[in-house]
């Protein structure tokens, strides 16, 4: 995300490299450079001036360390510019009530429905709560349909009216079933049009009074750019909305939604989309996504992924396993599972700091891992679990039943064997100078 404003946040920085001290004109050159390349990424006019003003001000009112350079210097003001642009502080979310009532507003194919049942998945697993979901969009063709697949798969059930047109109805009766069946989170899924009307604003409004929701949430497809501001600025004046959610962060390559939005209708952003999966749903952190537009990568929201699809007990015992130089191929097939629950490997990648410039061309989609896959699972069992028996008749045989290569299963194998031998080194080795002289000499 974000390809294309941090490739040209990164040059512009470049115009102070090399420069002895911040001054007026080489300050100046710099931010205009700024200011493009957020015109470019659709940010709103007013907001990338404003932005850069502010910059420009704190850049000449700060004396720069003998330590640090210019560039440095300007990387962090930007930094903590973009991170109060954007909100400053991670929105929470609030979810008191005896119910606690969520609704649903934005335009048809801004991802509600979708959304909607990713936050029921959140917060019945993070906060333990018991979601309902309501089926209010009865202009849709197969909206209620659509939101009882979602309900399915995740196990929350979901409230429907056959036959019942007016939508305020039954959202006021979901409420009440929700009170006596004991549920303590109900959130409504309400239609949208492909444009703002009249029609549309007047039964959403109609919706929040008759419910009066502890969270109204603007969901609006971040990938729209400055229509999708535009439109958040005219939901907000009519519903006066708790806060916006971007669906499909993972696609856009400029950013000018998210940069923008907080601004324009001083609401903040406290959820966003990154992918299709029910999981892939993140509460929105402005200093980490700085940190991501900026190519700092995101260790933070990384090491918060790998906690969430490690089991800390299967963690500790593959441990053991590697100390006692027992990893083995079922093991190592494990790990990648692991791997996907946690997301898109090239956006799980760039997290890394350094890593998301030097793949930005590189095509990783969610299948990297099959042919792997496919090879390990033509193994036998004892075979997985003792590759060292693995001789040519038998590499012969797994080539032949994963639809791949000899030359694939062996390049396969020896990179097992070398991850192996490393992670062997790095647990049983407390000095880090000689376990790297060790892998040297490998």
């Amino acid at each position: 995300m974000f390809e294309n404003l941090s490739e040209r946040l990164e040059r512009s920085f470049k115009l102070l490299k090399g420069q002895g001290k911040i001054t007026e004109i080489n300050v100046a050159e710099t931010l205009k450079d700024v200011r493009r390349a957020l015109l470019d990424a659709d940010v709103n006019y007013k907001v990338a001036k404003q932005f850069t003003d502010t910059v420009k001000t704190k850049a000449l009112g700060r004396d720069v360390l003998n330590a640090v350079k210019p560039n440095e210097m300007m990387v962090k003001i930007v930094h903590d510019e973009l991170t109060e642009l954007m909100g400053g502080e991670t929105a929470q979310i609030n979810v008191q009530g005896q119910p606690a009532v969520i609704l649903m507003s934005g335009l048809q194919g801004s991802g509600k429905t979708t959304f909607s049942g990713k936050l029921a998945r959140k917060l019945k697993s993070e906060k333990a709560k018991r979601p309902l979901l309501v089926a209010c969009d009865v202009y849709r063709p197969a909206a209620i349909d659509q939101l009882k697949v979602l309900g399915e798969q995740i196990e929350v059930p979901v409230y429907t009216e056959e036959g019942n047109r007016n939508p305020v109805e039954i959202a006021s009766n979901a409420i009440q079933y929700a009170r006596q069946n004991h549920f303590d989170l109900v959130i409504v899924d309400t239609a949208g049009r492909l444009a703002v009307d009249e029609e549309m604003m007047d039964e959403i409004e109609a919706i929040k009074k008759a419910v009066k929701p502890q969270e109204t949430l603007f969901v609006v497809d971040a990938m729209t750019g400055q229509d999708a501001v535009n439109t958040a600025k005219e939901f907000n004046d009519r519903l006066d909305f708790d806060g916006v959610v971007l669906t499909k962060l993972d696609g856009d390559t400029r950013g000018g939604a998210a940069l923008s939005i907080r601004t324009v209708v001083t609401k903040p952003i406290k959820f966003v989309g990154t992918g299709e999966k029910l999981d892939a749903l993140d509460y929105f952190h402005p200093a980490r996504m700085a940190d991501r537009i900026l190519g700092m990568g995101d260790i933070v929201s990384l090491v918060e992924k790998a906690q969430k699809a490690i089991d800390e007990k299967e963690a500790r015992e593959l441990q053991k396993k590697i100390a006692k130089n027992q990893f083995n191929l079922e093991d190592f097939m494990a790990q990648i599972q692991q791997i996907k629950k946690m997301g898109n490997i090239k956006d799980l990648a760039s997290m890394i700091p350094g890593v998301g410039k030097m793949i930005k061309d590189i095509d990783i989609d969610d299948n990297a891992f099959k042919g792997v896959e496919a090879i390990i699972s033509s193994m036998t069992r004892y075979e997985r679990q003792h590759p060292e028996i693995i001789n040519g008749s038998r590499r012969q045989r797994i080539a032949k039943g994963s639809g791949t290569t000899v030359q694939e299963v062996n390049r396969l194998l020896k990179q097992f064997d070398d991850t192996r031998k490393m992670m062997k080194a790095a647990t049983s080795m407390k000095n880090p100078m000689k376990m790297m002289r060790q892998m040297r000499r490998r």
